[in-house]
């Protein structure tokens, strides 16, 4: 089975579903995870620039080829294979402020009809994907690209935004119909995909000492359509 994972950033999928991942490849099917915004911009300025001086890096460093790295890293600990695709990140489409990433998609931004169609040639049996749950709005344009296409897809819950808020809607674009499904995980390799992560734990969980105790109440529940319920059953994958 090939499984594709599509990530809006390079760290959501492993924060969020990088055990299920992990059991997946373990189980010998194909694991590729996409990560849509991963595009290098030279000379960042404004909040573009202020993303990275927060998290200690100065000016004249290449901060999403940083990131591509160790996104390369936690793959190879997951035992997934990684493909970046060549878009840019909100702070480079306008956004202006963390607060402004999450108030909503801007007109004229139309990011998620280049995700959809960066992911049509992209092949897959079964697919997972954010629910959007915290409404960053990069997530919300990979949730909407995903959405509609006919594929079979596991939705996951965005970490770390289901931690700060268990209560966290979706997205408006998640499909109704869906029931919650548990696949093998191997939550301790996620805990050692995430901690590849170094430029954002600071960040996202308060350090690296507190990654794995952060995680470690999160398991990784998924929304599955009927799709994906069949091809997870013609595969043998248990699911609870």
């Amino acid at each position: 089975m090939r499984v594709t994972a599509v990530s809006p950033h390079l760290d959501d999928a492993a924060f969020s579903v990088g055990g299920t991942l992990a059991a997946l490849a373990d189980a010998g099917h194909e694991v590729t995870v996409v990560t849509c915004f991963t595009r290098s911009v030279p000379d960042p300025a404004g909040f573009a620039l202020a993303c990275q001086l927060d998290k200690g890096l100065p000016a004249d460093v290449d901060y999403m080829a940083l990131r591509r790295a160790e996104d390369a890293a936690a793959m190879a600990v997951l035992g997934a294979t990684p493909l970046h695709l060549d878009l840019p990140e909100a702070p480079h489409r306008g956004y202006t402020s963390a607060p402004d990433l999450f108030a909503g998609v801007h007109d004229g931004d139309d990011a998620w009809r280049d995700v959809r169609a960066a992911l049509a040639d992209v092949p897959g049996d079964l697919w997972l994907a954010p629910q959007a749950l915290g409404s960053h709005v990069d997530h919300l344009h990979v949730l909407r690209a995903v959405a509609g296409t006919g594929r079979p897809v596991l939705w996951w819950r965005d970490a770390p935004y289901v931690l700060r808020d268990p209560d966290a809607v979706p997205g408006p674009d998640l499909p109704g119909g869906l029931t919650t499904v548990e696949l093998p995980q191997d939550l301790d390799r996620r805990a050692d995909a995430c901690a590849c992560y170094a430029t954002q734990l600071g960040f996202q969980f308060g350090g690296p000492e507190h990654v794995r105790t952060a995680l470690a109440g999160l398991p990784e529940v998924l929304l599955a359509d009927a799709d994906a319920r069949a091809v997870l059953a013609a595969a043998g994958t248990p699911a609870s």
